[in-house]
């Protein structure tokens, strides 16, 4: 399922739990949180909506190789005498800017989210917000799963649903963990509805769990996203207006 359709489901889903779960007050922040929650799970796929947004850094990554390379040089040349170190250590600037100069798209998105994940994680740990560390943790290792495998399981959702939980704890935003939850469960609940459904018990059960309706890439596949968009949207909306007390 495409990136814009998990986002309006995650977003469509924050209204259900804002409107429809009781104690969780309504919340824009709330809201906007399941949204993005919708997303992560495709953090797996270098090409998704998210990971583009998170590897924002990708281009400096590749810079951060070949200054690292020109560092090595420069400190060869000047600091090293003729002989053996000397040439491993050249070799070792040459390795640098080839891989810097190879990192293409999806390669040097991956680098840079781990990046992002890793520092994220450390400041977690700086600051003793466990869920910002369980957060940056994800996004850093994430990447390098297989597409629909790890990130697409019932343990994950668990998973991203405790750090909204200590999120909550930590920060007093009551709601995070039932809107992060939601969010992230929406996502596997939309794949699922695909051809190549989502192993939820994967690694224990490697067996797809689907219905398969959309065909995904296809244009009556995506016919068929805006449609159920547009539906799941209107119940929701109905739900929640038929609650209200006017």
């Amino acid at each position: 399922m495409r990136g814009s359709s998990h986002l309006a489901i995650g977003l469509i889903t924050g209204v259900a739990v804002a409107g429809l779960v009781p104690g969780v007050p309504f919340s824009p922040f709330g809201i906007a949180l399941a949204g993005f929650s919708s997303l992560a799970p495709d953090l797996d796929h270098p090409d998704s909506r998210l990971s583009k947004r998170l590897g924002f850094a990708q281009n400096y990554v590749r810079w951060a190789f070949a200054i690292g390379a020109g560092c090595i040089a420069a400190y060869t040349y000047f600091m090293l005498a003729p002989g053996r170190e000397q040439r491993m250590s050249y070799t070792a600037a040459l390795a640098f800017a080839l891989i810097g100069l190879g990192m293409q798209g999806g390669s040097a998105r991956k680098l840079a989210l781990l990046f992002t994940g890793a520092s994220t994680a450390v400041l977690g740990l700086y600051f003793g917000f466990l869920w910002l560390s369980l957060l940056g943790a994800f996004v850093a290792l994430a990447p390098f799963t297989a597409h629909r495998s790890w990130t697409h399981t019932l343990w994950a959702t668990a998973l991203w649903t405790y750090t909204g939980y200590l999120a909550n704890q930590s920060l007093g935003w009551h709601g995070v963990a039932q809107f992060a939850g939601a969010g992230y469960a929406s996502h596997l609940v939309a794949d699922s509805l695909t051809k190549q459904g989502v192993r939820w018990f994967f690694p224990f059960a490697d067996i797809s769990l689907k219905v398969p309706l959309i065909s995904t890439g296809s244009a009556s596949g995506n016919l068929l996203e805006v449609g159920i968009c547009i539906g799941y949207g209107l119940l929701i909306l109905g739900l929640v207006v038929g609650r209200m007390h006017f």
